[in-house]
């Protein structure tokens, strides 16, 4: 069953990060809290920071920042007054010179005075849009974490960081395409527009079955594959740039903000 169906109650961002502080929740995000803007993370020491805002201006499609706290505030004071980045995401992970080295439930024991949270847009945040709009969303339907690849499309590079695009991928029913890339493209600042519709190798994807992040779905008979821009690159980036630390949630486990979907929609 997906997070929609587990956790009927919960329809407020402020309730579903409430739960997840409490330990309630450490599944993926999918689903949860329908209508609330949902966001990646990322966490790097202050000297590193414009940097890193700099490869995100360069890369919108797959960094499209919502809010950057002031060193050492765990608090998205704009997004989510009174939230804790440390304990408000089901699960962290946590990077050292290009390496994962732990999956941790909150950041309390690494949180430093001179680190600097980035939230940016996650493609979770147009999906009750694609359900409104009558497009299947499978990972929901099937209980399961977004497919997401590595891609031989290499980002823009600035400063210390460079590395490779990173997509998730929806199947869509093929008469429906038109409809996917139309509404999700009213959300630039949740990645917008698919990148790529259609065969997987032209992004250098191989096995459609075989994600490098997150899980399988199926895909039916006459659908096609719709790709679009991922905020799990980062992760993509920090294992290709080799910062001696980053912090990012787990693929699939986001933030939950006080935003409202609609409010993100460009028209």
């Amino acid at each position: 069953m997906g997070a929609h169906q587990d956790v009927p109650s919960v329809t407020t961002g402020l309730e579903a990060r409430m739960m997840i502080r409490q330990g309630q929740w450490r599944r993926p995000t999918a689903g949860l809290a329908p209508g609330y803007v949902q966001a990646n993370l990322v966490v790097l020491p202050r000297e590193l920071a414009y940097d890193f805002l700099l490869f995100a201006q360069r890369n919108p499609k797959p960094c499209p920042v919502l809010e950057v706290t002031d060193a050492g505030s765990p608090e998205p004071r704009l997004s989510a007054p009174g939230a804790d980045l440390r304990t408000d995401i089901p699960r962290y992970r946590i990077y050292r010179d290009g390496n994962l080295v732990e999956e941790v439930t909150d950041l309390k024991a690494v949180w430093t005075p001179d680190l600097v949270a980035f939230l940016l847009g996650c493609s979770f945040s147009f999906e009750t849009a694609l359900l409104q709009a009558g497009v299947p969303v499978r990972h929901i339907e099937e209980g399961r974490n977004v497919s997401m690849f590595l891609t031989s499309v290499a980002c823009v590079p600035a400063g210390a960081f460079s590395g490779p695009l990173v997509v998730t991928m929806r199947p869509i029913p093929a008469a429906l395409v038109p409809r996917a890339v139309q509404v999700s493209g009213r959300f630039p600042a949740v990645h917008g527009a698919p990148i790529h519709v259609g065969d997987p190798a032209a992004l250098g994807i191989h096995d459609l079955g075989k994600p490098d992040f997150g899980d399988p779905v199926t895909i039916r008979n006459g659908e096609v594959p719709v790709f679009w821009a991922c905020g799990v690159t980062p992760q993509a980036v920090a294992m290709h740039a080799k910062p001696p630390l980053m912090i990012t949630h787990a693929p699939g486990h986001m933030f939950i903000t006080d935003l409202r979907d609609e409010s993100l929609a460009a028209c």
